[in-house]
C-alpha cells in the first residue's frame, strides 16, 4: 500500500515506452554483427538507441525505405538482404502479438520486406507496448499486401471468411508500398489459428504477403508496462 505522503509512480507516456523497449533491445545485438531492423515508431527508438553503439556493428539490413533512411541519418551502414545470408537477430515492433509470439504486422506498411527480413534472422525480438499484447489476433485491421489486378478478388475471399477488406488509401488515392503494390485492411477476423491462416491466405494469387507472423513468429518480446519493460519468451 502507498503511504499517503509518497509520492505516486509517475505515469509513462507510449512515447516513453517505446524508448524503454529500444533500449533493452540493445541487449540483444551481438557485437561485431549485422543487426536486422525493423519499421515503425518503436522501430525508430531502436534506431536512436543503436547509434549509441554503432561502433560496435558492422551496420543494419532494413525492411524499409524509412528505416532506412534514419539508418543512414545516425551513421549507421545499411547492407543489402542479399548479401548478408545469415542474421542473428531482427528487431522490430508489432500491432498486435499473443501469447505464442505470433503477431499482426503491417501498420506502416512495411509487411513484406520486415518478413524478408525475419526469415533470414535466427531470433525475433519483439519491441512493444503491452497495449498491443492480446488473447487472440484480430483486434487491429489485418494488412495484406496485395497486387493491385487480384484486389476486388481478394476482398471478395476475405469477405467469405466473414472479413471487411478495404484498400488501404493515403491523400485519396491508394497507398503503393516500397515494393510498388498496394494493401488491403481487413477487420472483423477472429485468427484461432496464426499458422493455418497464414499459409492459406498466402497462397491466394495476388497475395504478396499476409500480415500474420506466425512461420517468422517472435522468439522474445519486450513489452512496456508501466512497471518498466517486461520480457516474454516463447
Amino acid at each position: 500500500m502507498t503511504h499517503p505522503n509518497s509520492p505516486a509512480a509517475p505515469i509513462l507516456s507510449q512515447d516513453e515506452l517505446k524508448t524503454l523497449v529500444g533500449l533493452a533491445a540493445l541487449q540483444y545485438v551481438v557485437p561485431g554483427d549485422i543487426v536486422g531492423v525493423g519499421t515503425g515508431s518503436t522501430v525508430n527508438k531502436f534506431i536512436d538507441a543503436l547509434a549509441t553503439i554503432k561502433d560496435q556493428i558492422k551496420g543494419a539490413v532494413s525492411s524499409s525505405e524509412a528505416s532506412t533512411l534514419r539508418l543512414k541519418a545516425l551513421g549507421i551502414p545499411v547492407l543489402d538482404s542479399n548479401d548478408v545470408p545469415h542474421l542473428s537477430v531482427y528487431i522490430d515492433g508489432a500491432d498486435e502479438i499473443d501469447g505464442h509470439g505470433h503477431m499482426v504486422k503491417g501498420g506502416g506498411a512495411a509487411l513484406t520486406r520486415e518478413k524478408i527480413v525475419a526469415a533470414q534472422s535466427a531470433k525475433f525480438v519483439c519491441i512493444a507496448d503491452e497495449s498491443k499484447l492480446v488473447d487472440k489476433l484480430g483486434k487491429f485491421p489485418l494488412p495484406v499486401e496485395v497486387i493491385p489486378m487480384a484486389a476486388q478478388r481478394i476482398i471478395a475471399q476475405f469477405a467469405a471468411m466473414g472479413g471487411q477488406a478495404t484498400i488501404r488509401l493515403k491523400d485519396g488515392q491508394p497507398l503503393i508500398t516500397d515494393n510498388g503494390q498496394i494493401i488491403v485492411d481487413v477487420l472483423g477476423l477472429q485468427i484461432a489459428d496464426p499458422l493455418a491462416f497464414e499459409t492459406q491466405v498466402s497462397q491466394w494469387p495476388g497475395v504478396v504477403t499476409v500480415g500474420v507472423f506466425a512461420h517468422q513468429k517472435a522468439q522474445v518480446c519486450l513489452l512496456g508496462t508501466a512497471t518498466g519493460v517486461k520480457t516474454l519468451t516463447f
